[in-house]
């Protein structure tokens, strides 16, 4: 309301301070301010991390098929779309709920809207997380189907049911199991390899040699999931490390922060980090020898 004033005292005066002009800014995009909104405002305020929230929230990067604007909502998504729209190969790496699939399909439906691409593919490892894949029912393409599941919601999302279903018949979208991809090379298509860091090393060079002309990858993975046998590096590590330092690939490293999950989906990583950092402390110190 017009004429209202909020005086800030003590210590964390400037923080609180900083956190509300966030919010205004969010508030005025239109955006609703709910708890996520609050904590991540407060959260960028604790850290001094410095973004316009508002200008992040009012830029438009896709359009659902029913309509619906699809925008960044954290300063680290900001900086990962903006690195997919640089670069060549993009890695995205971070905790579950970031979205760093959803952002990635986002921008490969709307290259292929603009016809920037000819194909999207989106292709994912098939690790038997605990579950043997010959014990499933059916045929190769059944026993996949429930690891690419969330790329296939995100690009009925993004296409409608059913001009996706058309798009898939025609060969202008295809899913499938990474090890589909030795062989080929992958020219004027945008190409998302999720949940890499169950791929090994020799499936992500694999991969990233398959890159043709006029051709995007997105590489999203959590470092903190992996389901590789053991003795078995992940490919994603690997290449993040080696990597680093090549023109037109980007790396990028969401975080808590940037969970846009339920709030307390960014508590529960928190807390499963603190967890594995003390495991990691006390490996290195030989165990727990008391």
């Amino acid at each position: 309301m017009d004429g209202t004033k909020i005086v800030l005292e003590g210590e964390q005066a400037e923080f609180g301070e900083e956190a509300i002009k966030n919010l205004m800014a969010i508030a005025e995009t239109g955006e609703e301010i709910d708890k996520g909104n609050l904590l991540y405002c407060i959260e960028l305020a604790k850290d001094r991390e410095e973004g316009d929230i508002g200008a992040i929230m009012r830029d438009v990067i896709a359009v659902t098929s029913r309509g619906k604007p699809v925008k960044c909502k954290t300063v680290g998504q900001k900086k990962y779309v903006a690195a997919i729209q640089k670069n060549t190969v993009t890695f995205g790496v971070g905790p579950a709920g970031t979205g760093k699939t959803y952002l990635a399909v986002c921008l490969a439906a709307a290259a292929y809207k603009s016809k920037q691409v000819e194909k999207i593919i989106l292709t994912r490892p098939a690790v038997e997380a605990g579950e043997k894949l010959g014990f499933l029912p059916g045929d190769l393409q059944m026993k996949v189907d429930p690891y690419l599941r969330p790329l296939y919601d995100a690009l009925q999302e993004m296409f409608g049911l059913e001009t996706y279903q058309k798009l898939l018949e025609k060969g202008a979208i295809e899913v499938a199991p990474l090890a589909y991809m030795r062989g080929r090379t992958l020219s004027d298509a945008f190409i998302i390899l999720d949940e890499a860091q169950n791929a090994t090393c020799e499936q992500m060079k694999m991969f990233l040699t398959r890159l043709g002309e006029n051709a995007k990858m997105v590489v999203t993975g959590d470092l903190t999931q992996t389901d590789l046998p053991d003795g078995k590096k992940s490919g994603l590590r690997q290449a993040v490390s080696i990597l680093k330092d090549v023109e037109e690939i980007g790396i990028i490293r969401l975080t808590d922060k940037d969970v846009v999950r339920h709030p307390l989906v960014m508590k529960i990583v928190r807390a499963y980090e603190k967890n594995e950092g003390i495991s990691s402390a006390k490996r290195n110190r030989g165990g727990d020898r008391s």
